[in-house]
């Protein structure tokens, strides 16, 4: 027994030696944590109670070159209520409670206001301190709301909390949208148009607000003075003209409409200063309604075809192997160089026969610029690709939007050349550049041969100031020489004058270009899918052509009518856009010249006061004669070379002569003799019931028959 005892308290005080051991070392290590690691716990602790949250600036705004908006954010609020800060008493909160509930109720008339009562007494009652009222709350609800029974004492006093969120809207919705562009959240951040390229202008400084965890998980902003406000983003005035963006829309989709093509662009800009006026993007989507889905203009680099021709001409030029007046055979219309057949689109006629180098680029000859090409470089191929080079044709042009497409010009030797490459390039095959690429070279040509950097955006401001102007970058001082320019400003005249877009000749304004009409290459199938072959068609100009101004591109992508030459399908859009921008721009109109000796459908003149009538006179330009006239009255007579004045007296006491004045200067005259007056009908005194020169008798009635009865 005494054994069992001793072993049981043995056993009893392990036992309570050990809680004693466990117990004191859960007293060091609170010791230990209370003194050596207490720092560490506090701060680890705070950044569950309280955390610095960043506060967004407003993203600036994208507006047009007239001052239209473009983009913006427009901000929205999130209601909350603090049902339990401090100053908020049982007294103020029972008494506006019904008030508030009814107020919202008819604000937002989305719940009865006994609904809106019922759940801000459970949330008082709870505690809840971050009560969410309502969410996407305009700028104009937020100032009713402030006026509010127990919010109006705002947030210390009324427990009334807000906080902003930022809707990004475009106000013509979806004009120019790949151009302006969209914001995105993902990790790469902002990469489409305008609002990718100024991203952190647009963007602001962010603020910091320190923030307090609440139940549930929710946060709520504390009173600091240390809170960082935010600054706001910079505003983008951009290049554009919503008028004229708006015209290459219309025009663009109706033609895509009538062709039912698979996409187009059309690019209107600034000759000197290179600023984009107008840039449309229209694609088919899934429903066959065309929007902007994807910018072709920058970023889709294609065989450009025959527009091609121009710089390809260029070379030959500067090179000296043509001039315009020399000829080429180009017999048929069909030219085998190895084992590639080139054909003309007149070869089913017979061909074009012989014909000099202009009409070869007039007509778009294919054969002719192949023979030209290829018989002056077939020895020396690299030699006329460092000429396109020169121009710089392979070099991107460097624009702040995001994705421009590379532009593929081949050198000879290099994996992807053979030996019809030369003759392919002759037309614009086997080279890729995007619309806005060969507008640019385009553009040179009508800016007396510099080519400028496209320009999209004019100045950045911040509330109203200039932070930055973005002025004009010259990319090649000349593309050519001088003699060589105006020899191609010539061409890209003939061809609307008498070449390929003969269509597009009109009265109003004067058009220079070049038509463009190539295949499409599939990388899967070639030029063909099956027995079907898609087509772009194309045209890229300037007008006026004498006097350019601007220059344009417009591009239509597989359209399906059977009909897609550039002259028919691109033409018509650019001649739109072009009339459009012609009519409202008024220094683009030539003024009336004014022929000095002869008056033209010279107005007539009444009768009546020297004076008025010579002013009146002067302000229309009308010449006078006999100017010393001293009669304060003056008869006037019309002539080929102006009006000429003669005297009519008035004596005192007779009543004087009225016929053929005005209404207004008989009266003045008959009054002041003492007369009354009567006029019947409107326009000039034809007769007056009181003979004249005979003698006035004061307040005697007088009645004027007018030209015009009423």
């Amino acid at each position: 027994m005494i054994s069992i005892k001793r072993d049981i308290i043995w056993r009893v005080a392990v036992v309570y030696f050990s809680f004693l051991v466990l117990g004191l070392l859960i007293i060091g290590k609170i010791l230990y944590i209370q003194i050596f690691e207490k720092t560490k716990w506090e701060e680890e602790a705070s950044e569950y109670i309280l955390k610095n949250m960043i506060i967004p600036a407003d993203r600036g705004s994208i507006y047009a070159a007239d001052g239209r908006l473009l983009a913006s954010s427009v901000p929205y609020y999130e209601i909350r209520f603090d049902t339990r800060c401090n100053a908020l008493t049982d007294k103020i909160f029972y008494s506006g409670v019904d008030s508030l509930a009814y107020c919202l109720s008819r604000l937002f008339n989305d719940k009865p206001s006994s609904v809106y009562r019922q759940e801000f007494v459970s949330a008082r009652k709870q505690g809840k301190r971050y009560h969410l009222v309502k969410s996407g709350v305009n700028y104009i609800q937020l100032k009713q709301l402030k006026t509010f029974p127990i919010f109006r004492y705002g947030k210390y006093k009324g427990g009334f909390i807000f906080l902003q969120e930022n809707k990004r809207i475009r106000p013509h919705q979806n004009l120019a949208a790949r151009l302006i562009g969209y914001t995105t959240k993902d990790e790469n951040g902002n990469v489409v148009g305008i609002e990718g390229a100024y991203e952190d202008q647009l963007n602001g400084v962010e603020g910091v607000r320190l923030m307090q965890r609440l139940n549930g998980d929710i946060w709520m902003p504390v009173n600091d003075r240390n809170e960082i406000e935010p600054r706001d983003g910079a505003d983008v005035i951009t290049t554009l003209d919503v008028d004229i963006q708006d015209v290459a829309e219309k025009a663009l989709v109706e033609q895509l409409r009538a062709q039912d093509a698979r996409h187009g662009t059309a690019i209107l800009m600034e000759v000197q200063t290179g600023e984009v006026k107008a840039m449309v993007n229209l694609s088919k989507d899934s429903q066959g309604n065309y929007r902007e889905l994807q910018n072709f203009a920058i970023g889709e680099s294609t065989e450009p075809g025959s527009t091609f021709k121009l710089p390809v001409l260029i070379a030959a030029l500067e090179d000296g192997y043509v001039d315009l007046e020399d000829t080429i055979d180009t017999g048929d219309g069909t030219f085998k160089y190895y084992d590639k057949v080139i054909r003309d689109e007149q070869y089913k006629h017979g061909g074009y026969g012989r014909i000099s180098v202009a009409e070869v680029f007039e007509y778009s000859s294919n054969v002719g610029m192949a023979k030209i090409i290829t018989e002056n470089y077939k020895s020396q191929p690299q030699h006329f690709v460092d000429r396109l080079y020169r121009m710089r044709l392979n070099e991107s042009l460097g624009i702040e939007i995001k994705g421009e497409g590379k532009p593929v010009i081949r050198y000879p030797g290099e994996k992807m050349w053979s030996g019809i490459s030369l003759a392919q390039m002759a037309y614009g095959y086997e080279v890729r550049l995007t619309p806005l690429q060969t507008l640019a070279f385009y553009n040179a040509i009508a800016n007396d041969g510099k080519m400028v950097k496209p320009v999209f955006v004019r100045e950045l401001q911040y509330h109203g100031k200039t932070l930055k102007h973005f002025g004009t970058e010259v990319l090649e001082p000349s593309v050519c020489s001088r003699a060589t320019l105006k020899k191609v400003q010539y061409l890209l005249e003939g061809v609307v004058e008498k070449g390929t877009a003969k269509n597009l000749k009109n009265p109003q304004i004067k058009i220079a270009g070049k038509t463009g009409t190539n295949q499409i290459y599939n990388k899967k199938y070639g030029y063909k899918t099956g027995n079907e072959v898609s087509y772009q068609a194309s045209f890229v100009g300037y007008f006026p052509a004498d006097e350019p101004r601007y220059s344009c591109i417009v591009i239509v992508n597989s359209p399906s009518k059977q009909v897609y030459y550039g002259n028919q399908v691109a033409g018509p859009v650019f001649l739109e856009i072009a009339k459009k921008v012609y009519a409202t721009s008024v220094e683009m109109h030539h003024p009336v010249k004014k022929e000095k000796d002869v008056m033209v459908d010279l107005p007539g003149s009444k009768n009546g006061n020297r004076d008025e009538t010579r002013m009146a006179l002067q302000d229309l330009d009308i010449p006078v004669e006999n100017k010393r006239i001293q009669s304060e009255w003056v008869n006037t007579n019309r002539d080929e070379q102006g009006i000429e004045f003669s005297e009519r007296r008035t004596v005192e006491n007779l009543v004087p002569d009225v016929v053929s004045l005005g209404a207004k200067d008989a009266v003045y005259l008959l009054e002041n003799a003492g007369l009354r007056v009567a006029i019947l009908g409107k326009g000039s005194v034809r007769r007056q019931s009181i003979a004249p020169g005979t003698r006035a008798r004061k307040g005697d009635r007088v009645i004027l028959e007018m030209t015009y009865a009423d």
